[in-house]
């Protein structure tokens, strides 16, 4: 069995900076596969490119790249892959106190201090506010080190004021808890991950999770506001999604790499989540990019 331990990742600061700055190349980002959390706020910009986005019980495909910002302890996966077709992906991680433990108290910094309050949901924003912050996040990668972090707050307030954007979890959703139920469903996540192109009994990820099937499924729902059957139909809609987006083969063919071994149920389930059939939005993904 592959290792579905979550990932606690220890995050430095960058060299002479109170937070943390990567920028990749197409491809390159390839430490982030499991899923992992920090108690570090962290800003991923994608510049182009589709792929999944997995944050919290939140499960979705993105197109044309992708903005988000994820709160501490939130648990997440990377966000690109070899067929993410990006050009670049952008990382900033910072605490919430990088500035001090009173910055976030000072009536200018109000925006920015609920900004990170919602973003312990996880947020995503739309296009307007990717294209007015990309490039400032880009350009951060050649900025002298003041240069860069007044560059940052001043993403940071535009991403206060925006207009276009979603949280990602549920109301209620919250993923700051003891340390031991944070790895506890990070575990149940990446077994998810390793093992949704199979039949996932409830009986062995209550096993794993050492508790008996009715306390585990209350804690999930509970945890993510979503019972874990429609968690893993979920998962496995988002990765049919993906295929659909990424390659030519038939649909009934994606239905079962997805995990899916009755079609009908594919087919209701993908209309269910996404509001159209398995052709009709691969169609539309296909405009996108011609």
């Amino acid at each position: 069995m592959k290792n579905i331990k979550p990932s606690f990742e220890v995050i430095e600061p960058s060299f002479g900076s109170s937070f943390y700055y990567s920028k990749y190349e197409e491809k390159l980002n390839n430490k982030a596969h499991l899923w992992h959390y920090h108690p570090e706020i962290e800003m991923v910009y994608v510049n182009g490119g589709a792929g999944k986005r997995q944050i919290g019980s939140h499960l979705s495909y993105y197109t044309e790249g992708d903005l988000i910002l994820i709160g501490s302890n939130l648990p997440h996966c990377g966000f690109t892959d070899t067929n993410t077709g990006n050009k670049h992906e952008t990382v900033i991680q910072m605490k919430s106190e990088f500035l001090g433990k009173d910055f976030l108290n000072l009536q200018e910094t109000k925006g920015i201090a609920e900004l990170f309050e919602k973003a312990k949901a996880g947020i995503a924003f739309g296009p307007e506010t990717k294209n007015l912050v990309g490039n400032r996040i880009e350009i951060m990668d050649i900025q002298a080190p003041l240069e860069r972090l007044l560059t940052l707050l001043n993403v940071l307030n535009e991403l206060s004021n925006a207009e276009d954007f979603k949280i990602l979890n549920a109301a209620g959703f919250s993923m700051e808890m003891q340390a031991q139920d944070n790895d506890r469903i990070s575990m149940v996540f990446n077994y998810v991950k390793d093992h949704f192109q199979e039949e996932i009994n409830l009986a062995t990820i209550a096993g794993l999770s050492s508790m008996t099937v009715p306390s585990f499924c209350r804690y999930f729902k509970k945890i993510t506001k979503k019972t874990f059957t429609h968690f893993v139909n979920e998962y496995r809609i988002v990765h049919a999604s993906k295929l659909l987006a990424e390659k030519q083969t038939s649909i009934a063919n994606i239905s079962y790499e997805s995990g899916f071994h009755n079609f009908s149920h594919f087919n209701k389930s993908f209309k269910e989540f996404t509001g159209k059939s398995a052709s009709q939005y691969r169609k539309e993904i296909k405009s996108i990019f011609k």
